[in-house]
């Protein structure tokens, strides 16, 4: 008998098992985000409840929770008018594959592309998941680029440490105006500060009677 598949919106109540499919996404992915709370997901999964342009559909197997996907409308380009749905944190568990069910994401997220006139479907995968990419291929998905992850910290200190006159300048000069623009910020919230573009000034003293 085949299993009953099913795709529906991530409900707050999936959020422990959408964490568990989260630690199994990322144990073969040193650079994957570690698994949230099930309480921060639950918060996020409520959020993206009333977000128009986003999605977390889950994939359930015979009722039970089993895959995840996160779609996404965003412009293809910068200098094109068209959107496309980004598919993003495909999984599907092991116990669960094979049955149909990454197909059964896929398919919901073309049929959302459909209903908001995107004219394509993109797919983010990992490069090492050889398996993944090759249901990938066989459903006509190209490989166009390469995502590549890591922290702001780590790119700034890695750009710091080539000792380039220029580039330090630049980040110096970066750090400067974000410095000026919190001073500045801050002092917009002060309750003493006027309003912007003012300047704050003593009172003048009262004359003296005497005089």
């Amino acid at each position: 008998m085949l299993p009953a598949i099913a795709v529906r919106d991530a409900e707050p109540d999936d959020a422990e098992a959408l964490v568990t499919l989260w630690e199994q996404m990322s144990a073969g992915h040193s650079r994957l985000l570690a698994a949230p709370s099930a309480n921060t997901a639950r918060t996020a999964i409520a959020r993206l409840l009333s977000e128009p342009s986003a999605r977390l559909v889950v994939g359930a197997m015979n009722g039970e929770v089993c895959a995840m996907a996160y779609l996404r409308r965003t412009p293809i380009s910068p200098l094109h008018d068209e959107d496309t749905v980004t598919v993003e944190y495909l999984h599907v568990s092991d116990e669960a594959r094979r049955h149909g069910v990454g197909k059964a994401l896929l398919a919901e997220a073309t049929a959302w592309a459909d209903e908001k006139d995107s004219q394509h479907v993109a797919v983010l995968a990992s490069a090492g998941e050889r398996e993944t990419n090759r249901f990938l291929a066989r459903l006509g998905l190209g490989q166009v680029g390469v995502v590549r992850f890591a922290s702001a910290h780590t790119i700034r200190r890695r750009l710091a440490s080539d000792q380039s006159p220029n580039l330090l300048a630049l980040l110096a000069t970066r750090r400067t105006a974000l410095a000026r623009r919190a001073a500045m910020l801050r002092g917009a919230h002060s309750p003493l500060s006027g309003p912007p573009g003012s300047s704050l000034s003593r009172p003048t003293a009262p004359e003296s009677t005497g005089k």
